[in-house]
């Protein structure tokens, strides 16, 4: 059974950074797309990012130009680099997997980690 555990989140202040690790029980990144999604409490699961096998990239409007999804086949593990983060940004951070292209769509993707906490304080 494939699982993603994600890890790296926690507190930061208004412009710092974090970096989102997600770690797959089995070789993923070579065959599958992997996205990244966030969730506040009351709203939908947005997709912010995603990458293919071949290093192709997707970002939403929101993150473009302040966060990096990249990917370490080697190491089973997808990364988020988030810099000049803003409160905004603060909410539960999500990695996943699917075999349906690069989206950043939510039904697309068919394995999900269990989230992990990014909190940005002024």
């Amino acid at each position: 059974q494939v699982q993603l555990v994600e890890s790296g989140g926690g507190s930061v202040q208004v412009g710092g950074s974090l970096r989102l690790s997600c770690t797959a029980s089995k070789y993923m990144l070579g065959s599958y797309y992997m996205g990244w999604f966030r969730q506040a409490p009351g709203k939908e699961r947005e997709g912010i990012a995603a990458i293919s096998w071949g290093g192709a990239t997707l970002y939403a409007d929101s993150v473009k130009g302040r966060f990096t999804i990249s990917g370490d086949a080697a190491k089973n593990t997808l990364y988020l680099q988030m810099n000049s983060l803003k409160p905004e940004d603060t909410t539960m951070y999500y990695c996943a997997a699917g075999r349906s292209g690069l989206t950043r769509t939510q039904r697309d993707y068919s394995y999900w980690g269990q989230g992990t906490q990014v909190t940005v304080s002024s």
